[in-house]
């Protein structure tokens, strides 16, 4: 009697580890790397996407930065704050789309710029690239310097699809 209630319990218990592993699998964590640019492989990921049960994507810093140029620290459109931003704000357009999100899924900004007065023009520069669309919240932190010199402005974005 005794061995066949040990072999019933570890039977029990059986099941209930792969009962909870098939749930796990079902809704559980999943977390995936991405990279687009040649340049910042083996740096950093450019999109970082969490699934459970929602998929999360935490996008790195994204400046005017050259992605087609194979070495990372040329930065396109030098002394000028609003072109750097609206080129950031387009990388992340199209970085979300091959995520398979939108500017819709934004939930969190901070953008990074490392003159306080170009706040004017990387504030139009936002609403423009967000225009008519519901606003994530954002956060404008001015630091002395970004990754690359000349860049004046960085924005990191949190989606969530």
């Amino acid at each position: 009697m005794k061995i066949a209630k040990t072999v019933a319990l570890g039977l029990m218990a059986s099941f209930a580890f792969f009962a909870l592993a098939q749930a796990a699998s079902d809704g559980g964590f999943k977390k995936e790397n991405f990279n687009y640019s040649e340049w910042a492989k083996g740096r950093f990921s450019e999109a970082v996407t969490v699934t459970n049960p929602r998929r999360f994507i935490y996008l790195a810093g994204v400046g005017s930065e050259d992605e087609a140029a194979t070495e990372g620290g040329k930065i396109l459109h030098l002394a000028d704050p609003y072109a750097q931003c609206k080129y950031a704000w387009d990388k992340i357009k199209r970085t979300l789309e091959k995520q398979n999100a939108s500017l819709t899924d934004i939930v969190k900004v901070t953008t990074y710029v490392t003159d306080m007065r170009s706040m004017p023009d990387v504030g139009k520069c936002r609403s423009e690239a967000l225009s008519g669309l519901p606003l994530p919240a954002h956060t404008l932190v001015g630091v002395t310097s970004l990754a690359w010199p000349g860049m004046m402005v960085e924005v990191d974005v949190t989606a969530v699809k």
